[in-house]
């Protein structure tokens, strides 16, 4: 597969990452730690060489697959984790990027993802109880002791990513953006430009519904977190699914997948964008990963563009006691 380099950072990953969240996490119950070994392996010899987890995800059980799977091609492969949040017998309790907290729960991480040190390390939320500047200075301390190579911010906003970026460089920042969610491009990706930092899009198939597989009458199980979604309620999905159609007849059009459309719109917008969808299933991974060769033309890029932006999305992104985790 193609590299890309994530922003000014030197940091060279295939141009489609691994979300590998919904192995254990988020999407109904687990894989089979087999199974999702053996799904992360596809993807490298796919040619993927950049994978996402977060110690949230689980909580830990993510970073330990991970660990395990690319454990024989460490030095072929580039390992995103997180911290940010606080727990209490594995259970997520808030936000804590106290730096003393940040150091030892970076200790656990490298020792569950059996490294010895984390290529990019993000702040999965702003903790507004803790200035930006003593997180990046915590993670400043954690690079220069060689335990990470790399800094990001998850969902920070415009004036969080400048603090920060002064104090230690920011490599890239993680956020959803897709055809269904374009909010970043009004004032993020023009300071990510300004400062040279990478865009690693979370969600860019819309948490599966611009694949063109979830209708009105699909049904989520609880432990499915579209379930507690507002987006993803019967009524917005009727609502939103002008916006599918149209990414469907493209594909149609041009014998692709409304996913490989919707990736592919994605990697044209900036050379520096690195999506990262993630799957349970061998098949769409190969799918995903096929988006790469997809060169939309002019027009179809226009016409993507053009009719997502008149699209009213119904329903925010998260219910409020999720909502309120977003800097912006």
């Amino acid at each position: 597969m193609i590299k890309r380099t994530l922003g000014n950072s030197g940091l060279d990953v295939s141009a489609l990452g691994l979300g590998c969240m919904g192995l254990s996490h988020g999407y109904g119950a687990a894989v089979d730690q087999h199974d999702g070994i053996d799904l992360i392996r596809a993807a490298v010899d796919l040619g993927v060489t950049f994978f996402d987890t977060a110690q949230v995800y689980g909580p830990f059980t993510n970073e330990q697959l991970v660990g395990k799977a690319l454990a024989p091609v460490r030095d072929q492969v580039v390992i995103a984790t997180k911290f940010g949040f606080a727990f209490d017998d594995d259970k997520r309790t808030g936000l804590n990027s106290r730096p003393e907290h940040i150091k030892a729960t970076v200790e656990a991480s490298l020792h569950r993802l059996d490294l010895d040190s984390i290529d990019l390390l993000y702040q999965h939320r702003v903790d507004p109880d803790v200035p930006i500047e003593e997180v990046a200075g915590a993670v400043k301390d954690l690079i220069t002791a060689g335990k990470v190579k790399h800094f990001g911010l998850s969902e920070a906003g415009v004036d969080v990513i400048r603090r920060a970026h002064a104090v230690q460089p920011v490599t890239a920042l993680q956020s959803e953006y897709s055809l269904w969610w374009r909010e970043p491009e009004a004032e993020i990706l023009p300071t990510l430009t300004e400062l040279g930092i990478g865009f690693v899009p979370f969600s860019p198939l819309g948490k599966g519904f611009l694949t063109g597989s979830i209708t009105s009458t699909t049904s989520f199980d609880a432990s499915d977190v579209r379930s507690t979604l507002p987006r993803f309620t019967e009524e917005a999905r009727i609502a939103n699914q002008d916006l599918v159609d149209l990414v469907s007849a493209i594909a149609t059009r041009i014998g692709a997948t409304a996913a490989q459309v919707a990736l592919a719109w994605l990697l044209a917008q900036h050379p520096w964008v690195v999506p990262i969808p993630g799957t349970t299933k061998v098949h769409r991974l190969q799918e995903n990963t096929s988006a790469v060769d997809i060169d939309l033309s002019p027009e179809d890029l226009a016409e993507l563009t053009e009719a997502s932006a008149q699209v009213d999305v119904h329903g925010d992104r998260y219910p409020p006691q999720m909502q309120q985790w977003i800097n912006r």
